[in-house]
């Protein structure tokens, strides 16, 4: 800046504060070796961190609830086990994927608890929607990350399958010893009805011994009730009480229908490998690309802050000259 003296002259003086950009290359040029060393270190540290650094791969699926196909057989066990229950498809498959979707995420909560934790992180491919699901995880190579993935997602299906399945034997067991005791229960009603109608027949028999009825009195038996079945007369009544003990229960029509039904749920055999709880959309993709280090962003930087840092050591090194030398 200038500023005018008492003779009228003008005597330019130079503001400690003003930056003199001109200066200032000529500082970083002049300290160029230092920059170019700083660089250079920068680059060496950089390539040793990238030899060593252990790679980052993730390998992605998208699964969605399993097609009919896949739960045939436990759903056909299902409608033999509750045949009097309306069940529907979608809710099985949705109940089943929502078992594998839980499953998942208990696994996942489980590598990120180890020693050496794992990544596997499950989200919705649409906002708002359960299913599908997008699964990532993350290797230490392309191949690795893919393979796990696989393996872990085949894993949760079998877990899921043999749970269906244990799930199913049980309720099986249980059907089978309600059924069984329905089929004791109807029997026992029955035999207790046999009884009742024997103990009715020898009453009859006694009254028409004592009236001395040995011949029938009416020509139609379904007009017989409790009351007048002596008049069937004592020959009658006594054949009818030897032949009621030997003839076979009468049974309602409800008893042989439960005897299916058991029969049926005992034939049930299920192969938990024929249940699957998911249906692959996407399958574990191979990644082309690592998730880190990223080699040339890297090199990049080191480039950068190197020459930051050499240019801060450069810069520093004069003005601690400079200060040294006012004083």
């Amino acid at each position: 800046m200038t500023q005018e003296s008492n003779r009228g002259a003008t005597v330019r003086r130079t503001d400690p504060e003003q930056i003199d950009l001109i200066d200032l290359v000529m500082q970083l040029w002049r300290g160029k070796v230092t920059i170019i060393v700083s660089v250079i270190v920068m680059i060496v540290l950089t390539a040793a961190y990238l030899l060593i650094a252990k790679e980052k791969w993730t390998s992605t699926a998208v699964v969605a609830q399993p097609d009919v196909a896949q739960i045939a057989t436990y759903n056909s066990a299902l409608k033999v086990l509750y045949p009097d229950a309306s069940i529907n498809v979608s809710d099985i498959q949705n109940r089943v994927m929502g078992r594998y979707a839980v499953a998942l995420s208990a696994l996942s909560s489980e590598l990120d608890n180890q020693d050496i934790p794992e990544q596997l992180t499950i989200e919705p491919v649409i906002k708002g929607r359960d299913y599908p699901i997008r699964v990532s995880y993350v290797g230490g190579s392309a191949e690795e990350a893919q393979k796990t993935l696989a393996q872990y997602l085949q894993k949760i299906d079998e877990q899921i399958a043999d749970e269906l399945h244990l799930d199913l034997n049980d309720n099986i067991k249980q059907q089978v010893l309600a059924l069984s005791s329905s089929l004791e229960t109807q029997q026992t009603v029955a035999e207790e009805q046999r009884a009742i109608r024997i103990r009715q027949l020898k009453e009859a028999l006694k009254y028409a011994e004592e009236a001395k009825i040995t011949k029938p009195q009416v020509q139609q038996t379904q007009d017989v009730t409790q009351d007048t079945m002596f008049l069937l007369g004592s020959e009658g009544l006594s054949a009818m009480v030897q032949n009621e003990s030997t003839r076979p229960l009468v049974l309602p029509a409800n008893y042989f229908q439960t005897k299916i039904n058991l029969l049926d749920i005992q034939r049930i055999k299920v192969d938990p490998k024929t249940i699957h709880a998911y249906r692959y959309v996407m399958k574990p993709d191979l990644p082309i690309s690592r998730d880190s280090p990223k080699r040339a962003i890297m090199l990049i930087l080191s480039v950068m802050i190197g020459g930051m840092i050499g240019s801060g050591i450069v810069l520093g090194r004069n003005a601690l000259r400079e200060y040294r030398n006012r004083h």
